[in-house]
């Protein structure tokens, strides 16, 4: 029958092609959006050009940040003048229009989550989402999501077992993107951030090694071997005598 394999055929390669239509629907899932409810619902009632499917690439270039403030501000946004580009020019350029404004309307955004947005950074795009929603419309988010403090990828680093951690050169690659090199191309800044990552990762892995010493095959020190014995406990009249007696 056309669509199902012979039965001579590896088993995974009989499952893919028996299902078929299940594969094409698992592949073509979105990625957990990681915002809350509430705020994934105000998104879908702004009627934006696309829904966002992936918030850390669709909101790195800050076209869609720019199309959400023009709903509230269509006088000072003209969507004609931003690039919908994944290059870092466009990014920079609409970003930096974005940020004029909110200079000029008094809106306080952190440098580091519109930085960390632009250099697609894991929980940067959802903590800024998170931060325009409370702007906007004034109002608290009953779900906070919690984002890993400098925006690394240790969150996820922890969910993974020890075996399939990632060593300290991946550590760089994933935590330090090629566009925040470029951004900055100061030498000495980007070995401080280089420096950073790997003392961040030798401290992950002794952690590690505390946590499950017969993995690493850490014997203990001789004071950890020695036997500690309980100091005595001395009574206070015994302790008048002897004092009386080395006083004569």
């Amino acid at each position: 029958m056309q669509g199902f394999c012979s039965p001579n055929k590896c088993e995974a390669a009989h499952r893919f092609c028996r299902y078929p239509l299940l594969q094409m629907a698992y592949s073509q899932s979105p990625k957990k959006a990681g915002i809350p409810r509430e705020v994934l619902k105000w998104l879908q009632s702004l009627d934006l050009t696309f829904f966002p499917k992936n918030v850390r690439r669709d909101f790195s270039n800050g076209y869609l940040v720019a199309e959400i403030f023009s709903w509230y501000f269509p006088g000072d946004f003209h969507m004609h003048s931003y690039d919908n580009g994944a290059s870092l020019p466009a990014k920079q350029s609409n970003w930096s229009q974005i940020e004029k404004f909110l200079v000029k309307q008094n809106i306080s955004l952190m440098k580091e989550i519109i930085d960390g947005t632009i250099h697609c950074k894991p929980g940067a795009a959802e903590l800024l989402v998170q931060e325009i929603y409370t702007i906007l419309t004034n109002r608290r988010i009953q779900t906070i999501q919690q984002v890993e403090q400098g925006f690394t990828d240790k969150a996820y680093q922890d969910q993974l077992p020890m075996v399939a951690r990632s060593t300290a050169s991946v550590a760089i690659k994933s935590n330090l993107s090629l566009s925040e090199v470029i951004a900055e191309p100061n030498i000495i800044t980007n070995q401080r951030k280089v420096l950073a990552i790997i003392h961040r990762h030798i401290e992950q892995r002794k952690e590690e090694r505390t946590q499950d010493p017969r993995r690493f095959n850490v014997k203990p020190t001789l004071g950890e071997q020695a036997v500690r014995l309980r100091p005595l406990l001395v009574s206070e009249p015994n302790l008048q005598m002897n004092t009386s007696q080395a006083a004569c």
